[in-house]
């Protein structure tokens, strides 16, 4: 065992004691509910650090308020090592479209590391998407803008920030983006031909397309997917840089120490790394995101909380 590994030991054992001192577990507070890919990554992770020794983490899920009420909760806790938060990217944007948020997502928590990434594809209904390929979309957007609805999981989700970019990208400002209460209702008014297009997470969407009930025009993102090499990115279809990717993400409440956070994002990185958890994320289509530290994180943190703020400016996303 090198110094570094000893250290970071030392620092977890330490942010660990002041919750089991008193007897409590360790929350990793849930803001959605159960079932969903922000429960399961982080029942995945919860149970990891138990089996390596990081006290007893259990999953609480908070859920309500586009995952406000859960974030809410790990804000106003005590930066004592024994509440932390998993969300995805929608965290960044709860200022944005929840009108009196409590909290600020970025100025009350402590970034701890990202866990996993997973890609969105734009797909569309065979009929009233009106077109096979990208290019093809795009120009028919630009000509009857009115006639697209976009769908999309939630108000401040990354796939409602890929539907604005699509719009604007293509010159269709005046298409619809309308906003459900998860990721499948909003998928199954695509399936039913009710609205013509979705940015929807590649694995609700994969066995859809591969039954010919959707049709995937590209990934929304430099690159192709192993879980469906057939589907272009953006870059190779036309729309080069229009790059969305969904993460998911550990934070603890403002004043965790620095030792702390550094402790933890080791321990998570790690768990990513082993090879049973990088399947199942895997077989979720994700991807363990595992080289992580805490100063990283809010230099990422910073980087999409700016462009967030052009695109939802340029959209005109108001807290309502």
């Amino acid at each position: 065992m090198n110094r570094r590994t000893i250290l970071a030991a030392a620092a977890l054992a330490a942010l660990a004691r002041p919750g089991l001192a008193q007897g409590r577990p360790v929350r990793l507070v849930v803001p959605a509910p159960p079932g969903g890919a922000i429960d399961v990554i982080g029942r995945l992770y919860a149970q990891r650090m138990t089996a390596r020794g990081a006290g007893n983490w259990v999953i609480e899920n908070r859920a309500g308020g586009n995952n406000t009420i859960g974030a809410a909760e790990v804000a106003r806790s005590a930066p004592d090592g024994t509440t932390f938060l998993v969300n995805a990217d929608i965290h960044l944007m709860g200022k944005r479209v929840v009108p009196g948020l409590a909290y600020d997502p970025v100025a009350d928590f402590t970034p701890i590391a990202r866990l996993a990434t997973a890609p969105l594809v734009i797909v569309g209904h065979p009929e009233a998407s009106r077109a096979t390929t990208l290019a093809e979309l795009a120009a028919r957007m630009k000509a009857e803008p009115r006639r697209y609805t976009i769908s999309t999981s939630g108000a401040g989700s990354m796939a409602h920030l890929a539907a604005e970019g699509l719009k604007r990208r293509v010159g269709a400002a005046d298409a619809v983006v309308a906003h459900y209460r998860g990721t499948a209702p909003a998928i199954n008014d695509v399936v039913a031909g009710n609205v013509a297009l979705m940015v929807a997470p590649l694995l609700s969407a994969q066995s859809l397309v591969q039954a010919g009930r959707l049709r995937a025009f590209a990934l929304v993102s430099p690159g192709r997917s192993s879980a469906m090499p057939e589907v272009p990115s953006v870059d190779e279809a036309g729309l080069p840089g229009l790059h969305f990717l969904l993460w998911y993400a550990v934070w603890g409440p403002k004043g965790v120490s620095a030792e702390a956070a550094e402790s933890l994002a080791t321990q998570f990185n790690a768990i990513g790394r082993e090879a049973e958890i990088a399947q199942r994320l895997t077989a979720m289509g994700a991807e363990a995101y595992t080289a992580d530290t805490p100063a990283a994180f809010a230099a990422f943190i910073a980087a999409e909380d700016a462009k967030n703020a052009q695109i939802a400016e340029a959209a005109g996303i108001k807290p309502e």
